[in-house]
């Protein structure tokens, strides 16, 4: 978003009545909150960030638990998987349904095509297929969790020609 038509809304923010804008388009989010700044004592805080925002923490959840990074575990020799990434930001779900069988579980075989997991954004329902051939060897996300884009999901041990 461009810095003038941030000072745009920084204004409307000031001479409204409202204390607080948040503003999300093409994958930037700004949010404006009128109030005391400990800088000035006075205006807007403005944050700006270039990448979809994450999911809500709950309000208990934040004050007990520190911001940390989300540790992907691997196993040791990785180097021999294939990858497969999400290919957007969404909830990861291993199943059509709560009470459905998951699409694939460690060890099954998947080939090109083969329905891997679904990942919704914004309400939409978004199947992930196998571009490989080979074994899930490991699922590295939980049942409906958020997934950030290119977030490793699967790790595949590719099938071995004779």
């Amino acid at each position: 978003m461009k810095a003038s038509k941030i000072l745009e809304l920084v204004k409307i923010v000031e001479q409204s009545n409202i204390n607080q804008l948040e503003v999300s388009r093409w994958g930037q989010k700004v949010k404006i909150v009128k109030g005391l700044t400990p800088s000035n004592g006075s205006g807007a805080q403005i944050a700006v960030q270039a990448a979809p925002a994450p999911q809500p923490v709950p309000q208990a959840e934040q004050q007990t638990t520190p911001p940390a990074s989300v540790p992907v575990p691997a196993p040791a020799k990785k180097e021999n998987f294939i990858e497969i990434r999400s290919p957007m930001v969404g909830t990861f779900y291993r199943s059509p349904a709560p009470d459905a069988e998951p699409y694939v579980k460690a060890g099954d075989p998947i080939e090109p095509g083969k329905v891997l997991c679904i990942i919704e954004a914004m309400k939409l329902m978004n199947e992930i297929e196998a571009e490989v051939s080979g074994k899930i060897v490991d699922i590295l996300v939980e049942n409906a969790k958020p997934v950030e884009y290119n977030q490793l999901l699967f790790l595949v041990e590719p099938i071995r020609s004779a």
